[in-house]
């Protein structure tokens, strides 16, 4: 964790055909006080008061190509630079809004004429903003709390097929994963409140098994259902999740918007797994978008318990490289009077052969390790695919413990 600072900062990788500081400088004042040309009132003072600044500038090695295309290119045959630049903003522009932050720090740079390139890396906040946003309510701490599992990740999967089932056979389905000792299971994103599964049938007949489950073995499992909607409707859900005794909810952010999530975030009981679907837009061209480290903040600060970072050798596009970095990034303390720690989730194509590396990698059990058809089409049934993944991680941990000498 960095200092937090006075001013708004944030990071970009910046590609450009013009000089690289004044490409950040058309930057700064674009998303300031500033406009393509000097207008009265915009005094040395006003200035001195409102307008961001260019912080820092290093220069990176040069693109043999615009990364992106450019109606009307300035300097069309290059060379087209490429930079880390450091912006910041007075506080006093935008106050701690989560929804102006990422107008200010975002907004219309992307479509600058300057820029063949544009990725946003990193964003550090004043405190106002830790006192303004709830952050996570429940964590690392209070998901294990409510699962009970202590020392190892939480072993969990996806309610597959995604969409189709039943009320009555997804609950069937939970039974199974119950009795096979899972600790964790999610609704698939796409499962919400369909005509032939109901959110408060599901809900229903999911918690009576759970809860049969509970009395009868000591063990609640933790079931994130989709309550993703609109406002009201997400309440309205997260209500009857907790009447009904569940222990989580489970919201797809890009579709329920930063005001969605923290409105979600501020109301909830129950920690709240944030699922990133959609992030690839954002993320997957190399010159373009969010890194994970700057853009999950924002959902840490709205109140996301857990966040999704895909998997280790997933089935998607993303490298291993880039969700360590992004499980990492979500363990990392935001502010040290409020940490704002989210779980990572790995997910993806996961199997019992990601936990060594996994473990190795993000050395820490402070996850939860999901797997759909990982474990239910387990050759042997859900319980031994459940068992081969506990089985998995515990050698994983075992293993290099007594590499190290550790009892």
């Amino acid at each position: 964790m960095t200092a937090n600072p006075v001013r708004i900062e944030a990071d970009y990788l910046i590609e450009t055909p013009v000089d690289p500081r004044l490409a950040a400088e058309t930057m700064a004042g674009e998303q300031s006080s500033g406009t393509f040309v000097a207008v009265p009132g915009e005094t040395p003072e006003l200035k001195a008061r409102a307008a961001a600044r260019v912080e820092s500038l290093e220069l990176l090695d040069a693109a043999s190509a615009p990364s992106l295309p450019v109606a009307r290119p300035i300097n069309p045959d290059g060379p087209w630079h490429r930079a880390r630049v450091t912006l910041s903003w007075p506080l006093d522009n935008i106050g701690a809004s989560l929804p102006n932050l990422v107008t200010a720090i975002a907004g219309n740079l992307w479509e600058l004429r300057q820029l063949t390139g544009l990725r946003l890396l990193d964003l550090r906040l004043p405190l106002a903003f830790a006192s303004a946003y709830p952050g996570p309510k429940f964590g690392v701490a209070g998901t294990r709390e409510l699962t009970g599992v202590n020392g190892r990740p939480l072993i969990g999967t996806i309610i597959k097929p995604s969409i189709g089932l039943s009320p009555a056979e997804t609950a069937a389905l939970v039974a199974e994963l119950c009795e096979a000792g899972i600790d964790f299971i999610k609704d698939d994103e796409l499962q919400s409140d369909g005509a032939y599964c109901p959110f408060d049938q599901r809900v229903r007949a999911v918690m009576r098994v759970v809860n049969d489950h509970a009395n009868r073995a000591g063990k609640k499992v933790m079931i994130a259902f989709n309550v993703t909607g609109e406002i009201d409707q997400m309440r309205r859900r997260h209500d009857l999740v907790l009447g009904e005794g569940g222990t989580c909810v489970m919201a797809s952010i890009n579709s329920v918007g930063l005001a969605g999530m923290v409105e979600l975030g501020r109301h909830t009981q129950l920690p709240v797994h944030a699922h990133r679907n959609g992030w690839g837009a954002l993320n997957r061209h190399p010159a373009l978008g969010w890194d994970y480290t700057a853009w999950h903040k924002l959902w840490r600060l709205a109140g996301a318990d857990h966040m999704h970072v895909n998997g280790i050798g997933n089935k998607f596009s993303e490298t291993d490289d880039s969700v360590v970095t992004s499980a990492k990034a979500a363990l990392t303390p935001m502010f040290a009077h409020k940490p704002c720690i989210a779980m990572p989730v790995f997910s993806s194509g996961q199997t019992p052969a990601q936990a060594l590396p996994t473990w190795r990698a993000l050395g820490s059990t402070d996850l939860i390790f999901a797997a759909g058809g990982g474990i239910l089409a387990h050759p042997d049934g859900p319980a031994a695919g459940v068992s081969d993944l506990r089985a998995a991680w515990d050698a994983a941990i075992a293993g290099d413990a007594a590499i190290a000498g550790k009892p």
